[in-house]
């Protein structure tokens, strides 16, 4: 897998996801308008919010670096032009929790993380995979599972590790148009079967479209967004396979920071009071939903 090709499990230029933008629904359900999501309704726990560090705690805010757009993490709603998504609201109830508000600042992807570094953000929040390589200048606090999922037209059967002559859906640049399928089809031109037909796309929301549209037999992509394309047209799509090549999303904060703990113990204090599971199916990636947040976890 390539290091350099996807968002959140690499260290890729926010230029390789800037195609993206478009809403899925905009293409595939013949609406402009995003998809209402409701807000979780989460308190401040007093004893997690006594160990915010001062200087937060008195200015009353998490300032937060996030590069749009990625949906459903992170992206703007067509309609208001601001910035939802999981990882949002995600981050919001973890900031009610301490008794801050969250103040998003948009960046470029690449600057998100020596931004934390040199103090400008309290943390970033862009689908960061906690990798070993991130982790020497930042620490990472997990909080979401995320791989390469299949989706395939509904009452159809699609076997992503035999997928040989058929049509596979990818958007431009992902490690699923550059290692994933490439890899897949070698094999079974070695197995002396039809290669697999890799459609790309320069926008996932095409990918998704051209699957509903039966212009292709499936379409790889990243689990939670292949996730929220099936909840978006689930009269139409489904998921084929299983999540493969899974690593833990994670904010980065300042290495040794105090932040980071008081980050970990709030996100866990969603995940056993049953809150963050709730945040996940709002936005149809509960598939990815972890049950435990660390610190720096990666493998």
């Amino acid at each position: 897998m390539s290091v350099f090709s996807l968002r959140g499990r690499a260290l890729r230029a926010a230029c390789l996801v800037a195609g993206g933008a478009l809403a899925l629904t905009a293409c595939t359900s013949n609406s402009d308008d995003a998809p209402s999501v409701d807000k979780v309704d989460v308190s401040k726990v007093d004893s997690i919010a006594a160990k915010v560090p001062h200087e937060l705690m008195s200015s009353g805010k998490l300032t937060v670096g996030v590069n749009v757009p990625y949906q459903p993490n992170e992206y703007k709603d067509p309609g208001t032009g601001k910035i939802v998504g999981f990882d949002v609201d995600l981050v919001d109830a973890v900031a009610k929790v301490l008794g801050l508000q969250a103040d998003f600042k948009e960046a470029d992807f690449e600057k998100i993380i020596p931004s934390v570094e040199a103090g400008t953000y309290n943390l970033g929040m862009s689908s960061f995979t906690d990798n070993k390589e991130r982790e020497q200048t930042a620490d990472f606090v997990t909080y979401f599972s995320a791989g390469s999922q299949w989706a395939q037209q509904k009452g159809k059967t699609i076997d992503p590790n035999n997928a040989c002559g058929k049509r596979v859906a990818v958007q431009r640049t992902t490690v699923q148009d550059t290692d994933e399928i490439p890899a897949k089809s070698a094999d079974c031109v070695k197995a002396g079967k039809p290669e697999i037909v890799k459609v790309a796309y320069d926008e996932q929301s095409a990918a998704a479209t051209a699957l509903v549209q039966g212009q292709v037999d499936a379409m790889s992509a990243d689990s939670p967004v292949t996730a929220y394309a099936i909840k978006q047209n689930v009269d139409t799509i489904e998921a084929a396979g299983q999540i493969f090549d899974s690593a833990p999303y994670g904010w980065p904060v300042k290495k040794g920071s105090a932040l980071g703990p008081v980050l970990q113990e709030a996100v866990q204090h969603l995940m056993d009071n049953g809150q963050y599971k709730k945040i996940a199916e709002n936005w149809g990636v509960q598939e990815g939903a972890i049950t435990k947040s660390v610190i720096n976890g990666a493998s």
